[in-house]
């Protein structure tokens, strides 16, 4: 699973980018063009599957080819894509209606709760500067307290050790993830009014919340910089330092055996790993916080457009169901909306990248990326389940959303 999502999360993006620019026509409220478009999208991820698959090893990820050889290449790149096809027909298993939600939030949302549950509580040892150590932050405090002596400097250790994962981090995660559920609920509502509601039946709302894209922004933004890390690990590893190499990024391992980025390009794109990095590199630190804050607020309003939640889309949607804004011609709705919509997509994922670049700051589990991500997630999850709850009960999710 070296691959992991990556070939599905990237041939999504294109796909609705191609959708969204109007280069593949597709009306997914006809079955045959739907069934086709995802068709095409699976295409899509297993030859990005193979590509990445052939680059990874070809690049020496796993080593120099004359060292490999051929057949072990071969095997390699077949593993790489058999799990690659597996995690499309996972994919396809929930894209016909056996789970909740896309499979994408669902592979995203278990590695990186899985992630934030290992480096709290996993049992193996890591070679480090200060001898071997257990990788789970709760387990070694508990052995450090156990094995040592003074137990100030062991629960020093425990608190702020920077090679592994530590308890000041996992504290640091607690909080981030208690913050982000608090900006969850920030939202703006609209009184919505049914036409074809009898004179005193009380209005309905229509809540736009301050993630008003959610968490596609960040997804976007990670996916873009995976990419990137992706290509110039494998230019590093396949041709080392010279000119092209050191602009695109230079790499290095930490005692763990960690690739780290340590200059260039995808330096810049990546968080400092501790305050004394933001106070040693500040140049380093404003990149990050501009590419990111950037990044997320215009990927977040670009996918407006994309995604069908425009203005428009969502004025021709109350207007498809007979619901009016109060106060509001029919005509008028997309005005109304404009005033809304727009602002909370920009400063949504505005929101979503200064709550990421805090989390790293903070030194969280599973970067401030993965933490906004999985809250994120199971929110959305908690609403698909609420939306079935009524869609049982014959209650449209739309209307749903707007009357409860």
């Amino acid at each position: 699973m070296e691959l992991g999502i990556s070939p599905l999360v990237t041939s999504n993006m294109i796909m609705q980018m191609l959708a969204g620019a109007k280069l593949v026509i597709v009306d997914h409220t006809n079955p045959e063009e739907k069934e086709l478009y995802q068709a095409a999208e699976k295409c899509v991820g297993l030859i990005i599957t193979l590509g990445q698959a052939c680059l990874y090893t070809l690049f020496g990820m796993y080593g120099p080819m004359s060292e490999l050889g051929m057949g072990n290449a071969f095997l390699i790149i077949f593993q790489l894509f058999v799990s690659g096809v597996i995690v499309l027909m996972l994919d396809d298993l929930l894209q016909k209606g056996y789970g909740f939600g896309p499979a994408i939030s669902l592979f995203i949302a278990c590695n990186i709760c899985e992630n934030i549950f290992w480096q709290s509580f996993s049992f193996r040892t890591v070679p480090t500067a200060a001898g071997p150590q257990y990788e789970g932050a709760v387990v070694a405090l508990f052995a450090l307290l156990v094995s040592r002596q003074d137990k100030v400097p062991a629960l020093k250790e425990a608190f702020y050790r920077t090679e592994l994962a530590n308890i000041t981090n996992l504290i640091a995660t607690i909080i981030v993830f208690c913050i982000v559920i608090f900006f969850q609920g920030f939202q703006a509502e609209i009184a919505i009014k049914n036409q074809r509601a009898s004179k005193g039946t009380p209005n309905g709302r229509y809540p736009i919340k301050l993630f008003y894209t959610s968490n596609i922004p960040i997804i976007l933004q990670s996916a873009l910089v995976s990419n990137i890390f992706m290509a110039s690990q494998m230019i590093w590893s396949r041709l080392g330092s010279n000119p092209v190499t050191n602009f695109l990024g230079r790499w290095s391992y930490t005692p763990s055996g960690r690739q780290i980025p340590v200059g260039g390009l995808v330096y810049y794109m990546s968080g400092p790993r501790s305050l004394e990095e933001v106070v040693r590199d500040p140049i380093h630190t404003i990149v990050y916080v501009m590419f990111v804050l950037g990044t997320c607020a215009f990927l977040s309003y670009s996918w407006l457009s994309v995604s069908g939640k425009s203005s428009a889309d969502v004025a021709k949607q109350l207007q498809e169901q007979k619901l009016v804004i109060q106060g509001c011609r029919p005509s008028s709705m997309k005005k109304r909306l404009d005033r809304y919509i727009p602002t909370a997509a920009a400063f949504g994922g505005l929101c979503i990248g200064a709550l990421t670049i805090f989390a790293d700051f903070m030194g969280a589990i599973g970067s401030g990326t993965g933490i906004l991500l999985a809250v994120g997630i199971i929110l959305q999850y908690i609403e698909e389940i609420k939306k079935e709850s009524d869609n049982k009960n014959g209650i449209s999710s739309l209307a749903g959303l707007i009357w409860d």
